[in-house]
């Protein structure tokens, strides 16, 4: 039996750009939303190093049903958090945007907030002036490798250490 049906969930999310100012309100669901669903286990002083620095990149989809304020604190389901910074290892360097991290809770898969949330933050890298946008994900995550496939993004290389392949 399934844990919620689709007439529980709402029809459509509110997505925001992530500010400093919420941080103590999310940072703990933002933890607890990845370490759910990606492999590699991830202290808070890196959630804290893309947040400060490129908080504007990164975007979360939360309930509507309950407004946002200091006082109230919507479900998070999903996060995306990534970065954009100069990359040199091309002549002449680029700024490269960066998709760190993306997870969204099991019982809203399937619904587009992932691919939302991307788009998000495409445009946002855009918008700075981004050369190149690229990210991670481990070869046996077929709807991770299906999802950016979908966004235009291609399969470059495979990077072996660490026990994963990722591509």
């Amino acid at each position: 039996m399934p844990k919620s049906s689709s007439k529980e969930l709402p029809a459509e999310l509110r997505y925001i750009q992530y500010e400093h100012s919420l941080e103590k309100q999310y940072l703990p669901s933002i933890r607890a939303l990845i370490s759910k669903d990606l492999s590699e286990p991830y202290s808070i002083y890196v959630y804290r190093y893309f947040l400060y620095q490129w908080g504007d990149l990164c975007f979360m989809a939360l309930d509507p049903s309950i407004p946002l304020s200091p006082s109230t604190t919507p479900p998070l389901h999903g996060i995306l958090i990534s970065k954009l910074e100069m990359h040199s290892s091309h002549s002449p360097p680029t700024l490269r945007g960066y998709i760190a991290m993306l997870a969204v809770s099991s019982s809203f898969r399937g619904r587009g907030i992932a691919t939302k949330l991307v788009k998000l933050a495409i445009d946002a890298m855009a918008a700075r002036g981004a050369d190149e946008i690229v990210l991670e994900t481990e070869e046996g995550n077929v709807a991770a490798m299906r999802l950016y496939e979908q966004l235009g993004f291609v399969g470059v290389a495979f990077k072996e250490g660490g026990g994963d392949e990722r591509i």
